[in-house]
């Protein structure tokens, strides 16, 4: 395009923003992006002060490469997801795989998210270029099948084009490596060393010079079907007849679950239709997150007119899984367990089932943020115990892993096949837990009535407030550190355990945890994908007094919700 004229007004800070428009443009292989630039170039030109802030927005910070990968909008500039900022990510990944390993190798997979396949092919083709190893999977797949193909490839590395659960303007990317790493996400120091990669490609190359080449693999169904067959090996029980209604949330769930499910033996499942196959624009949910408000209306509706036993629901990438059961009381006529509650009861059955092998021992494991219930169950069943940080990377390195959870709907319940949170596997875990239960004439909500019954009643709770300016999420962590709390829900506060600094074994995060007098916790912490900050709230009472822990919780979370409404005033 002709070059703009830009006038005095603009200044040298905004004539810089314009300079690096100028050379993002000119390294941009994607039309729709490029056209988004174009746009607002000559819209600066016409004098649009929105314009120049715009690129602001888009250009004066970059999209930060971490333990999570890569995770933003679609869009161009450096502080979106688009072609020019994956291709460097790609490059820079080579690099580290380079530095690290003589021949290295990797495993490339991808969801139905807009542009997945594109950064897919992107990532492929750079690999290759860079003299890496890469092996391309056969079409868009869930998350856990890419964790699964690092370890059965037995592959240098593996990267997940996908924004899980975000908003459907998102995408992301997200790295595991193999070798001692065991097929787990990537933690520190890898993420800055891959980081510092990145940075320099996006210093000294124009990504259309990039090496690139064809000569990447394109794995075949094997690598599905091997998933499968071990997915299918989580169902222990005999199966009997359930009538399950399953969402994919628009995601990529439907064919690997329901081959999962026949393979286990378990053949009445009633897919959601309107959500059963992917669709990037997610139309019938404003947010593809089971978690969200509105988000299984769907799966309730098919679920009242089939008679529904139970609700599967994975989220877009099938890496999460959320269960719904049978309530009368609710208008939707199913109530949607906790993540904490469907990690107690997997927790037991690992317990349980453990405690039946000839050789005894390991660990259950969960995030801090998660309820202490896993804890109790450990030690009922002799078992270690380990909280890490937030974060399925974290869990998934507990040696001796039995299981693991995070209470944001994550599960790891074959830690020697994948590891990662699994959604489908869990799914399969669970389905196995409620056919011995109806065998045995107890339901679903029975079996947490048991294990009040035996560990305790635990309440737990979250509240989640989200932002539009991510400095005020700074700012309420800043005021909770400098004017600590003396009293939550009309409890004492007896402990406040800042996290940043480290705590125990634990590495620094950004987090804060109240420790109240009557045993009561709440951990504060900025989410970690999302522009939100969350407060996890637990309440722990004798099975006779639960009616008093579910008022301190309600106390609690009003006290929260009045101390972040005033930081954010």
């Amino acid at each position: 395009m002709a070059d703009i004229e830009t006038t005095d007004a603009t200044g040298t800070e905004n004539q810089d923003v314009i300079t690096t428009a100028r050379a993002w443009l000119a390294q941009d292989p994607d039309a729709e992006t490029r056209a988004e630039i174009e746009a607002l170039l000559a819209a600066v030109n016409a004098g649009s002060a929105d314009a120049v802030a715009y690129l602001h927005d888009r250009f004066d910070t970059r999209l930060a490469f971490g333990t999570a990968g890569l995770r933003g909008r679609i869009e161009a500039g450096s502080a979106r997801m688009n072609r020019v900022l994956v291709s460097q990510a790609a490059a820079g990944l080579a690099a580290y795989l380079l530095e690290r390993d003589p021949n290295p190798s990797i495993v490339i997979g991808y969801d139905g998210r807009k542009n997945s396949s594109v950064f897919a092919r992107d990532t492929a083709e750079i690999m290759a270029g860079a003299g890496v190893r890469a092996v391309l999977l056969p079409r868009l797949l869930p998350t856990p099948v890419l964790a699964f193909a690092v370890r059965h490839l037995d592959v240098s590395a593996g990267v997940m084009v996908t924004a899980s659960h975000n908003p459907p303007a998102d995408n992301g990317y997200k790295v595991y490596l193999g070798g001692d790493d065991q097929g787990s996400q990537i933690v520190s120091p890898s993420d800055a060393d891959i980081a510092a990669h990145i940075t320099r490609v996006a210093a000294e190359r124009n990504v259309l010079e990039l090496p690139r080449s064809d000569a990447f693999e394109t794995a075949g169904d094997d690598v599905l079907d091997a998933y499968v067959r071990e997915t299918a090996r989580v169902m222990t029980a005999k199966p009997v007849e359930l009538n399950v209604v399953y969402t994919a949330m628009h995601g990529v769930g439907w064919e690997t679950f329901s081959r999962v499910a026949a393979e286990a033996g378990l053949t009445t499942i009633t897919p959601v239709t309107e959500q059963q196959f992917p669709d990037a624009a997610f139309p019938t949910v404003s947010f593809p997150n089971p978690e969200e408000p509105g988000a299984l209306d769907l799966a309730y509706a098919t679920a009242r007119e089939a008679g529904a036993e139970l609700i599967i629901a994975n989220d877009p990438d099938a890496d999460r899984l959320s269960i719904a059961i049978p309530d009368a009381s609710k208008a939707e006529g199913y109530r949607q367990l906790s993540g904490n509650e469907v990690g107690w009861l997997l927790g037991w059955r690992a317990a349980v089932n453990n405690a039946e092998q000839p050789t005894l021992g390991g660990a259950l494991a969960c995030s801090i943020v998660s309820s202490p219930a896993l804890a109790a169950v450990a030690e009922a069943y002799d078992l270690d115990f380990v909280e890490t940080l937030t974060g399925f990377k974290w869990v998934s390195r507990v040696p001796n892993l039995l299981f693991g959870y995070e209470e944001a709907l994550g599960y790891l319940v074959n830690p020697t096949t994948v590891r990662d949170k699994d959604g489908i596997s869990a799914a399969i875990d669970f389905l196995s837990m409620v056919c011995f239960l109806k065998d045995q004439g107890v339901t679903v909500e029975r079996a947490l009535e048991a294990f009040a019954e035996k560990f305790g009643y635990f309440a737990s709770d979250q509240l989640s407030l989200r932002v539009t300016d991510l400095s005020d999420i700074a700012t309420i962590m800043a005021q909770l550190r400098a004017e600590p709390l003396q009293e939550l829900g009309g409890v004492k506060v007896d402990e406040i355990d800042d996290l940043s600094d480290g705590f125990g074994e634990l590495p620094p995060t950004d987090a804060l945890r109240f420790l109240l007098a009557d045993g009561s916790r709440v951990m504060a912490r900025p989410s970690g994908t999302e522009p939100k900050i969350k407060f996890y709230l637990d309440v722990q009472r004798p099975t006779e007094k639960r009616a008093e822990a579910s008022v301190v919780l309600a106390a609690i979370k009003d006290d929260l919700a009045a101390i972040a409404k005033r930081a954010t005033a």
